[in-house]
């Protein structure tokens, strides 16, 4: 049987490495610098909820983005206790191309991103705009990174251009984890098959989305969104069905603050939405185990079992896995050595999704920024 097995999961790892758009290739990326670009107007929406510890490099690395037209940025400040909005109010007394709006209270059936969202999306600025940029309080940008990005959806006349931006990556636990979340994400939405405007899938990252204000208005903005807790591939979905073409790829002129010390952190983030993208549903849960451990797991039982062929195939099956981990561990600047450990990664991932499960039927629903939700959607 074990044999069998070992077989199976060396079947499915080839066809992962040939037939599902190389997403392991790990790109793509966008051309630095930019190529030149007309006057337009751009409005970048932050949502805030206690970010102190972030707010200040984000939005100022955001007023210093060299391109020409007119740009705004507006923080929505949505009722954090730690000063966030003092901080935010405290830059735009410097600069009035920073707006920052108090949010109001959390209305029943939305989440508190899209509630912020929603708000800076009614203000002029963002109603007036070319291009809205939908980037997170914890994200900072080098000179240059908009224009980019802008190029990109002018080019091809595209109705969202986002990017997995470059996440923390410094602690053990960020370096046993984050690279393969990524890993994870690009399987799940091969970025090759999410650029191409003949495939359904369609996915975005939250830390950069900029949407053509066209494509924003073709969709109602985020109000059908509302209850999303995964609220970045359920806007990329509704863009691509409305039938404006998308973009993703990787960030190498932006990245994310957010640190996760310990793995503790890592697992709350993972369980944050885990069960939400599987629909809250027992079934899928179940065969996401039993994937997970077919494709991780079997390959290093075998590769460690007798008798022949059993090794072999196990073995194979394990350094096939191993090898295509490579290129996000390089992206990474991680030691070609946590390939060797992807299965054990991997085994966490299941884990902290199981306890999302546990979390949901316990009555918790998904939790983010000291607020509870009950069940609600991922996307379509």
């Amino acid at each position: 049987m074990l044999v069998g097995l070992a077989a199976l999961s060396l079947a499915a790892w080839l066809w992962l490495v040939l037939f599902r758009g190389w997403f392991w290739l790990s790109g793509p990326t966008l051309p630095n610098p930019p190529p030149p670009l007309p006057p337009l107007h751009i409005t970048a929406v932050v949502p805030a909820r206690d970010e102190a510890e972030h707010i200040a490099a984000a939005l100022r690395s955001l007023l210093a983005q060299p391109f020409p037209g007119e740009l705004h940025v507006i923080v929505v400040d949505d009722n954090s206790t730690d000063g966030t909005g003092n901080l935010a109010r405290a830059i735009a007394a410097d600069d009035q191309r920073l707006i920052v709006v108090a949010g109001e209270p959390l209305p029943p059936g939305w989440t508190g991103k899209m509630w912020a969202v929603a708000q800076g999306l009614r203000r002029p600025e963002a109603q007036s705009a070319d291009y809205v940029l939908l980037t997170d309080a914890d994200i900072v940008h080098a000179p240059g990174h908009v224009a980019a990005l802008i190029a990109q959806a002018a080019a091809e006349d595209l109705g969202l251009v986002s990017e997995m931006v470059q996440l923390r990556c410094k602690t053990f636990a960020e370096r046993a984890t984050i690279p393969a979340f990524v890993f994870f994400f690009q399987m799940l939405y091969p970025f090759r098959w999410v650029s191409n405007r003949t495939r359904r899938t369609a996915a975005a990252a939250g830390g950069t989305m900029l949407v053509a204000r066209k494509a924003l208005e073709s969709v109602a903005g985020v109000d059908r969104i509302r209850d999303a807790l995964i609220d970045d591939v359920a806007l990329a979905q509704q863009i691509k069905a409305a039938g404006y073409g998308i973009w993703l790829g990787h960030a190498e002129t932006a990245r994310s603050q957010r640190r996760y010390p310990t793995l503790a952190e890592v697992w709350s983030m993972i369980a944050r939405t885990a069960y939400v993208q599987l629909r809250y549903s027992p079934f899928l849960l179940l065969g996401t185990c039993l994937g997970m451990l077919a494709l991780y797991a079997v390959p290093v039982a075998a590769a460690l079992a007798f008798p022949s062929p059993a090794p072999w195939l196990g073995t194979a099956a394990w350094l096939t896995m191993a090898s295509i981990f490579q290129p996000t561990l390089r992206r990474y600047r991680c030691s070609p050595l946590w390939g060797l450990a992807l299965r054990a990664i991997a085994m966490f991932y299941v884990a902290a999704t199981c306890g999302a499960a546990w979390r949901f039927y316990r009555g918790k629903g998904g939790q983010w920024k000291n607020r509870a939700y009950p069940a609600t959607r991922a996307g379509d």
